[in-house]
């Protein structure tokens, strides 16, 4: 006995002092991986929770006080929602404390990018008190999730747009034959890969002898859409090009699928139902996976990005450096651009903010949305309202892009 108090003593010690070299690790420019570390290791534990915390949980007065002992989907949907609430709550304080942080020198600063021991127990901390809640609380963290998710799918579809239209700058931007030839080769792709997604779509959520007319929609739809953003882009009054346009297509006919794909197992237009009977530890692993690193892409596009984020006197935000220093004024100049090194590149609050609906948005991805629809409580992403969320996300890419073609034509006067 005693030694095994001992064993135990040295294993935590050990394990203390593995962490605290990993944090001390952490430096400047590795902070906003460490964020996505986070982040990743929230869903992680989500996800465990939601396969072994049910038995625990229905043993807790104050979250199983039903009459009757709700079913298991229930206990894993909660411990699900629990920890994202504490995720949520730990980014949101973030970004709310560095509001308004514009240079380095701010104190907040160093709090952002160190601190990582104490902000680990922070994390540590909120989870855990997540599961003292009462049940109310969380159910109303689910109805807002909805709305969170949708906003961080509105930023996805912003991003999206955003590097797109700075792809084809950059290759425009060349000025070489190689590069308009590359930009004609990938747009060419896109347009037949999207020809041949709809094509598999027709194939996996049409089947024939069975009446699939919501499917049919869906896909029409699309191909639609498709269509319009070549036929605006190629309009001579739109000053657009066709790889927007492809990859915006693509993406689309993509999210059509996900939405498609989102449909209960049980459903006779659903061409995967078959895979539904054998979901396997590897299977769901891999879901996961995807999901984490989409969000986190997301995330850190979106920390990144010096179109939406950074602030103006960020030195990515603009520079009018004279060719040629000649005077004191210049001196002067060359002093500001030293402040300017020292100022944020990017917002710290809105990148902790979109980690905030992220949380939301993993939360109902890893429920199905909150909804219990045949086996979904076994698969990530399944039920109708993942679908219509997922279609309803690929009409509004295609309204903003049409959009962002077709503004500068109405309002030639206002910078887009």
């Amino acid at each position: 006995m005693w030694a095994a108090s001992c064993l135990a003593s040295c294993c935590a010690a050990c394990a203390c002092d593995a962490c605290r070299t990993v944090v001390s690790g952490i430096s400047r420019r590795s902070a906003r991986i460490a964020y996505c570390g986070l982040f990743a290791l929230s869903l992680i534990v989500s996800w465990i929770l939601r396969e072994v915390a049910a038995p625990l949980m229905e043993k807790i007065p104050w979250i199983n006080h039903f009459h009757q002992t709700p079913d298991r989907e229930w206990f894993e949907t909660d411990a699900v929602l629990r920890v994202s609430l504490g995720n949520f709550l730990f980014f949101t304080i973030l970004a709310i404390f560095m509001i308004g942080v514009k240079n380095q020198k701010d104190p907040r600063d160093s709090l952002h990018h160190g601190g990582w021991m104490m902000k680990i127990i922070c994390w540590c901390i909120l989870v855990i008190l997540m599961f003292f809640l009462p049940n109310g609380i969380v159910s109303f963290y689910e109805s807002i999730s909805k709305f969170g998710s949708g906003l961080f799918l509105l930023v996805q579809v912003v991003l999206l747009l955003d590097f797109v239209h700075g792809w084809n700058d950059k290759w425009v931007g060349y000025g070489e034959q190689f590069w308009f030839v590359a930009l004609l080769v990938v747009s060419l792709v896109c347009y037949v890969a999207s020809i041949l997604f709809s094509a598999l779509l027709f194939y996996l959520f049409t089947p024939s002898g069975v009446d699939c007319g919501l499917n049919t929609f869906f896909i029409v739809i699309t191909l639609i859409f498709v269509f319009v953003f070549t036929i605006v882009t190629l309009h001579p009054s739109v000053s657009g090009s066709i790889l927007p346009s492809s990859v915006i297509s693509l993406y689309c006919m993509y999210l059509c699928y996900t939405g498609l794909a989102s449909e209960p197992r049980d459903y006779e237009c659903n061409g995967l139902h078959k895979h539904s009977r054998a979901v396997s530890t590897s299977s769901l692993a891999l879901g996961l996976l995807t999901t984490v690193l989409s969000v986190v892409y997301s995330a850190v596009r979106a920390g990144s990005s010096t179109t939406l984020l950074s602030p103006p006197s960020s030195p990515r935000a603009g520079s009018g450096k004279p060719l040629l220093p000649l005077d004191k004024a210049d001196e002067h100049y060359e002093d500001k651009e030293k402040e300017k090194e020292k100022s944020v590149t990017y917002s710290y609050s809105f990148f902790h903010l979109i980690f905030s609906l992220a949380s939301m948005y993993s939360a109902m991805l890893l429920t199905g949305w909150s909804t219990s629809v045949g086996e979904s409580g076994k698969l990530v992403d399944v039920g109708w309202p993942s679908v219509w969320v997922r279609i309803v996300t690929g009409w509004a890419t295609a309204a903003l892009f049409i959009w962002s073609l077709v503004a500068p034509v109405l309002f030639p006067d206002r910078e887009f």
